[in-house]
């Protein structure tokens, strides 16, 4: 088996499809602003704020606030554990599609 396969595996979390794309979004990317995030993903503040939360609980994601030029910001980025959640997934995807 190659190492593809030896991680794929579907993730019900992760599936969802505004989580998915939140992972897809930090995937390449150390971290992401929270405003960022919202607005790439073209959703509401709260909308954002419950799939964020769902990742943090499951220890996917990590939250650091912060403060810039006097304005509170909160940056979002994948865990070792999200990234390998989120490598799986779409690798188990990749052998749905393929028909394996």
């Amino acid at each position: 088996m190659n190492k593809q396969a030896n991680t794929a595996r579907f993730d019900e979390l992760i599936h969802a499809p505004i989580r998915l794309r939140i992972c897809a979004s930090l995937a390449p990317v150390q971290w992401a602003e929270f405003a960022h995030l919202r607005d790439a993903l073209n959703i509401a503040d709260s909308v954002l704020s419950k799939h964020l939360k769902q990742l943090t609980d499951t220890g996917y994601i990590q939250i650091e606030r912060f403060t810039k030029l006097g304005r509170s910001h909160m940056r979002v980025s994948l865990t070792r554990a999200g990234r390998d959640a989120y490598v799986g997934h779409v690798a188990a995807l990749r052998e749905i599609t393929a028909g394996e």
